[in-house]
Parts: structure tokens; sequence; C-alpha cells
């Protein structure tokens, strides 16, 4: 399992778009047989779905639209059994602690423990009505993001069946996670969107975005209150759209198709997004060059970030790092405004490397029996992270060490102090370049300790997973390797007392914390 083995990561992504096209069939014949009655009372269209995962194409099964959408429908098939089961349910405190504990292993990401257990305890009363009204969102949720993945294709589907209209209620207040914009609807898998007229976004502020999107054979119109509004209608094989297009925008053309930038999220004090706003060709730009210093400094790295990044939200906002989801692959949220030119290049790498080990867990089982607990330091957090942080952790530094030894060594040599300067890099960058290298070998090699201690002692690593943790302490020995002639330089400059200082660090949290802590075993 080298770790830019692309042709093994093409071939995963392979079997990753085959695995999702099942899944959604899968849970389509579950709603139509196990649970059609509470289906038909939350009005879910099993049989559109159906007929959408007909008409996409291979590749889309791979899109993080299409993968976010049938992973949040095996959420919802997973509370609408929960639901079954709470009804015939005895014991409600035993079901309620049960249901708590799971939401904190298998939920972290979502918002689903916050849905049902608002006072962050396991509470029974009223768990039901909390479930039940939990359903209902993800399926208003899932019926609007479905009508939007293939454009035109809900008239045709009207058309197809003699559905004279179908009513679908929508919310266009904005959406965080997609980073789509009030009044707007983001159409087809490409990036393209469509914006309101002024008087609609005006009736959607007065309706808190809350709307009904009227399908028929030939139109689709939007109803705010009582007025209606035509969004497109279909012309022959044509859609004629009535609201402004705002074409995709691309950052950079790859192999492997294009990066696009969506809109940026705009953070408040409270570092919680507050709004959504148009991006900036000023931060196009940034993320293009971010991108070219990577393609030209590591092919290799590049290469794999062109498998597995497709899509960039730039956030602004303070002290906010960057991330992604699992549920999302490809589309990755970076700080493009609290961070400088190579931060944008390491945060481009950082949250690939997310999506890479997430596709080699959507494969291999690498690690077992943990039960979530926060038990190993972490050199990044300064705190303890369970296991599955760590191994995420160590994985994406490891990647970000070879980054930095990547750009240090691009930047030396003959014509390398020009390269690095018309990157927009500067002396300080290169120097900071090394110090971040150093820094993050010294952090992977204290978490790769801690998890050889969980393979050997505690038997919580598979035997892919231990291929892995091989992998990387291979790797970060090399790196070790590379970067050592800059370490004497490092510490004499600057930067010498903080990683000094970070050395001591991890010294002290070894004796403080051992290889582990287990209170809760």
């Amino acid at each position: 399992m080298p770790l830019l083995d692309q042709s093994l990561l093409v071939r995963l992504q392979g079997e990753f778009r085959l695995s999702m096209k099942r899944l959604l069939g899968d849970l389509c014949l579950d709603l139509e047989n196990q649970y059609a009655d509470v289906a038909a009372s939350l009005a879910l269209p099993v049989a559109y779905f159906r007929y959408l995962g007909r008409s996409l194409e291979r590749d889309a099964y791979a899109h993080w639209k299409v993968v976010g959408w049938i992973e949040a429908l095996n959420d919802l098939v997973y509370f609408i059994d929960l639901l079954q089961q709470i009804r015939e349910e005895q014991d409600a405190r035993e079901f309620a602690a049960q249901l708590f504990a799971e939401c904190q292993e298998k939920f972290f990401e979502n918002s689903y423990l916050d849905d049902l257990f608002p006072r962050g305890v396991a509470q029974s009363a009223g768990l039901e009505r909390r479930l039940s009204h939990l359903c209902k969102r993800l399926t208003q949720e899932l019926t609007q993001e479905s009508l939007c993945l293939v454009p035109g294709l809900p008239m045709l589907w009207c058309e197809a069946h003699k559905i004279s209209s179908w009513s679908v209620a929508v919310q266009l207040g904005g959406n965080v996670e997609r980073a789509e914009m009030l009044g707007t609807m983001a159409m087809g898998l490409g990036g393209d969107s469509y914006e309101a007229p002024p008087s609609v976004k005006s009736a959607l502020k007065q309706s808190s975005g809350l709307a009904t999107l009227l399908v028929r054979p030939h139109e689709l119109s939007v109803k705010i209150g009582r007025t209606v509004t035509p969004l497109c209608t279909m012309r022959g094989h044509r859609l004629d759209w009535s609201w402004t297009h705002r074409p995709l925008v691309v950052a950079i053309e790859t192999e492997a198709g294009p990066i696009t930038v969506g809109p940026t999220l705009v953070y408040g004090k409270d570092r919680q997004p507050k709004t959504v706003a148009a991006t900036s060709a000023d931060q196009v730009k940034r993320i293009n060059r971010a991108w070219t210093i990577i393609q030209e400094a590591w092919p290799e790295g590049h290469g794999v970030l062109s498998l597995h990044t497709s899509r960039i939200v730039p956030l602004k906002a303070k002290g906010v790092v960057s991330f992604s989801y699992r549920h999302r692959p490809g589309l990755s949220f970076i700080n493009c405004f609290d961070r400088d030119n190579l931060d944008l290049v390491d945060d481009l790498i950082h949250e690939n490397s997310h999506h890479h080990l997430n596709l080699l867990l959507r494969k291999y089982v690498m690690y077992q029996g943990d039960r979530n607990q926060q038990v190993f330091y972490s050199p990044w957090r300064r705190s303890l992270r369970p296991f599955r942080g760590i191994l995420h952790a160590a994985f994406t530094f490891t990647m970000g060490a070879m980054l930095f030894e990547r750009l240090s060594t691009w930047a030396s040599g003959m014509g390398g102090s020009t390269r690095w300067k018309r990157a927009g890099l500067t002396e300080k960058d290169l120097q900071r370049a090394r110090f971040r290298c150093l820094e993050e070998v010294e952090s992977v090699r204290y978490s790769i300790h801690d998890l050889e201690y969980a393979s050997w002692h505690l038997k919580w690593l598979t035997g892919s997973g231990r291929q892995l943790v091989k992998q990387l302490s291979e790797t970060i020995e090399q790196v070790e390797q590379k970067i050592k002639p800059h370490r004497k330089a490092v510490l004499a400059s600057k930067f010498g007392p903080a990683l000094r200082k970070h050395m001591k660090e991890l010294q002290q949290a070894r004796e403080i914390y051992g290889p582990v802590r287990l209170e809760k075993v």
C-alpha cells in the first residue's frame, strides 16, 4: 500500500463508485420493502430516487454531491429503523443510552447528536418526537438535493409518470455545508448555479428561506407565499432558465477534470459561519498559484491531489482551520484569508490527505475495538484524541512533511530562488517550510509510537492498519534524512526556539501520558 500509488487509488475510486451505486439501490429496496409505511408517511420519493440513480453517470457516484446525498439517505434509513424500534422498546432509558453512545462514535461529523440529545446527555424523554423531527428534516433536505443533481430530470420524471404537478418544500436561505448563497440554486454536478431576481430574494428573507418547488412536466417554479416565479422551462431537449446563470468558477484544469471554487463562507467572531458571499477573483488566482506550486515542486503529490480534490470552498475567518467531510469526498474548505501563501499550499495537501485516507478506510478495515476512547495525546491539538483522530493526523501530517521537504528541495539549487520568488513566497517562507518539516517529523514520530503501541499491545490495528503505519514510519524516516542538512540552520534561525520548545513539549507529554491513557477500559 504505497502512500502515493496512483494506480491503486484509481482502482479504489472505481470500486468506491460501484459501492455507492449498490448502496443507493439497497437503500431504495429497504425503503420499499421494510420501511414502506414510514417512507410513505414522510412523503419520501423513493421511486424518483431510483429514477435518479439510473440517470446518473458512472463517475457521478464518486462526486461529493452524490456521495453526500447517498450517505444522508443511508443515515435517514438508519434513523427510520430506530423510529420503528423505539415504538416497540420497553426500556426507554437503555435505548437512549445506547443511541447516545452510538451517535458519539458514528456521527462525529454531523449534528445528529445535538438534534437527538440537545442537553448533551442520554435523555429518553421526548426522544421519539426528536427522532421523528430529524427524519422529517432529512427527508426535506434529501428530496430538495435530489431535484438539483440532474437539471431537467424532475420534469422528465413528471412527464414519464403523467404527474401534472409535484410540490416539494425547499429551503433556499443558503446552505453552509454546500456553500450555497441565499436565493441561489446549484444545479448539476459541475458547479453552475442560478440566482433569483431581487424580488424573490427579498421574499425569501421574509420567509426565512422557506419556499415550495413546483415541478411540472415542462416547467420548474418557485412558490413563496402566494407568489409563483418560474425557474426554468423545458423546450424540447433544451432548458431555458429564468433566473440569472452563475457559471462555475474554475481555478485550474487537470487531467482528472476542473478544480472549481465555490462561494466564500464568512464567519463571525464566534467562529461560526454567518453567511455565504461571492469569492473574489484574487482568491481564485491565489488558489491557482498554490496548486501550480505543488504541481511544479512535487509532481507525485500533485497527481494524488488531482485525483481526490475537485472543489474548494474558501473560508473567511479568524482562527478557523481548514476542514473537510468524510461524506463529501473531494470538497475542501480552505481558510484563504487568515493564512498566507505557504499556508494555502499546505492546507490544499492537508485536506486532500483526509480525502485520500478516507478512500483507503472505505476499502480497508484498519482498526477495531477502540470504542472511540480519547486516550492518545495529539502533538497537534495538545490534547487527548481518539485513535481515529491520531491515525488521520499521522497520515495527513506525514504528507505535510513530505510537502515541506519537497518545497525546500525545489527552492534549492540552480534557479531555486527565482522559482520560489515567482511563486509569491519569501525567504522567511523557505525557512518556515524547513522548520515545519522538522516539526512534523517530530510530531509524526511521536504519534507513530502510539499507533504501534495500539497495534501490538492493544490489538486495535488490523493487518491493513499495521501496513499503513509501517508505510508512515518508513516515509517519515526518509523525510527526516532528506531534511537533515537544514536542521542546524533552522535551529540557529528565529524558528530555533519554537522547534526546541516543541521537542521539549513532546518529551513532557510522553512522561505525562506515556503511550496511552486507558482509564475508561
